[in-house]
């Protein structure tokens, strides 16, 4: 996953804009993951390749390696005969199982990562929360998914510093950052997942792996306790 934030000006998430040729398959990539992240493509949705092609005024191969990208990180599901779609939206039972296993796996991470912590690493981790905690201006919904890219890095660092790279690659290939945060877009989501944050990476600075476990855990179970209300509101909107 490239975890990079544009430094120009947002696009308008609204709007088909042209792609510079330069980079093209990452500007491409950054197009649609900006449209799957803010729902303007919507989860489940069939996505035409061919109007792809006129809205980004670009050839097929550079879209078809982009949703090649964006299928590694669950969000394209690529079906034989039919071709690409949205991944649909997490389900209640699907959330609930995804954060009983990070309850299992990422506080234990956090603790073996505080204690193997260094300089480069805390260093390393603290130039992606300020990633994070930085406004960005423009489009809300695209400040939203530079936000769930940055903390999908975020928790993976963690991971690869506490060194067990079966459990990193279980957590990764559950994309549960680009799961959760499709999930709900408003600003508490993001303010108080900074608060904690900043409580695991004072654990991390004072090399405590009890305190980083615990603000790790503690992180997680609020997250899901912000997100929890969507699935209703979701009900009653079907309900309507």
């Amino acid at each position: 996953m490239r975890s990079s934030v544009s430094s120009g000006e947002p696009a308008d998430l609204g709007r088909p804009r042209a792609i510079n040729r330069h980079g093209l398959v990452d500007d491409v990539y950054e197009a649609i993951f900006n449209q799957l992240m803010a729902l303007r493509i919507a989860p489940g949705a069939r996505i035409n390749v061919d109007n792809l092609v006129r809205d980004l005024s670009v050839s097929h191969t550079p879209i078809r390696e982009a949703l090649g990208r964006l299928e590694g990180e669950g969000l394209v599901v690529k079906t034989h005969l039919i071709g690409y779609s949205a991944a649909p939206q997490i389900t209640r039972r699907g959330f609930e199982e995804l954060y009983e296993l990070r309850l299992l796996l990422e506080p234990d991470g956090a603790r073996r990562a505080a204690e193997a912590m260094n300089q480069d690493r805390l260093l390393v981790l603290r130039q992606i929360a300020d990633v994070m905690s930085v406004p960005q201006g423009g489009d809300e919904r695209m400040r939203y998914s530079a936000f769930a890219r940055e903390d999908a890095v975020f928790h993976d660092k963690i991971m690869e510093f506490a060194g067990n790279a079966l459990i990193r690659g279980t957590l990764a290939h559950q994309h549960a950052h680009f799961h959760i945060f499709r999930l709900m877009f408003h600003a508490r989501v993001t303010e108080e997942a900074l608060d904690e944050h900043e409580a695991v990476m004072d654990a991390f600075t004072d090399g405590s792996g009890k305190a980083a476990e615990k603000a790790m855990r503690e992180h997680i179970v609020r997250s899901r306790d912000r997100l929890l209300p969507a699935f209703e509101e979701a009900r009653r909107d079907q309900a309507r």
